[in-house]
């Protein structure tokens, strides 16, 4: 039986998880994924801005929002405004404009603060997807489908795929952490 095969997907869906939600999370450069995900209230629905409107970057520090539907830019302009993201919109009718302000030091540590406590849910859910494998494998044991040796065997291969795993949380966070700090 392969326990720690038939789980790697588990544990590739934690590090595609965990890239997905620090790219929200704002270096010094703009970048579509900081607005993305914001609800706008649109045709009476709550829809994510990406479903409505083209984003995109004008510039380094400044990203351009173009609402398909131009009735919709006030409502846009909105949620944007009331999002937590710290940028002001400057919305000319046609076409919203967001010029991203320099990080100070101290947004810049509390982004960090946001960033590790990602990094720690990740490695949470590979501890628990952990737990749930070897609890199937004692199941296996005990229903003797599966050796005590055997046990053993797939305890250490599903040690080595979690440290293999937390190393790629570890990677990714320093990453991330070193394009925060930039200046």
């Amino acid at each position: 039986m392969g326990f720690v095969d038939t789980h790697k997907e588990q544990f590739e869906k934690t590090i595609t998880h965990l890239r997905h939600s620090i790219s929200a999370l704002r270096t010094g450069r703009a970048t579509p994924a900081l607005i993305e995900d914001i609800t706008v209230d649109a045709y009476g629905v709550k829809q994510p801005l990406k479903s409505i409107a083209s984003i995109s970057v004008a510039d380094a520090k400044t990203l351009t929002v173009d609402p398909w539907d131009k009735s919709l830019i006030q409502a846009v302009d909105t949620a944007i405004s009331q999002s937590d993201i710290g940028i002001n919109p400057v919305n000319d009718g046609k076409l919203i404009r967001l010029p991203l302000p320099d990080l100070t030091a101290e947004r810049r540590a509390e982004l960090i603060k946001v960033l590790y406590k990602k990094l720690e849910d990740a490695r949470i859910a590979i501890r628990k997807i952990r737990e749930d494998i070897r609890r199937s494998i004692d199941g296996a044991e005990k229903t003797k489908e599966i050796s005590e040796d055997e046990k053993f065997v797939f305890y250490d291969d599903i040690e080595t795929l979690v440290k293999e795993y937390n190393q790629k949380v570890k990677k990714i966070g320093e990453e991330k952490e070193k394009e925060i700090q930039t200046i």
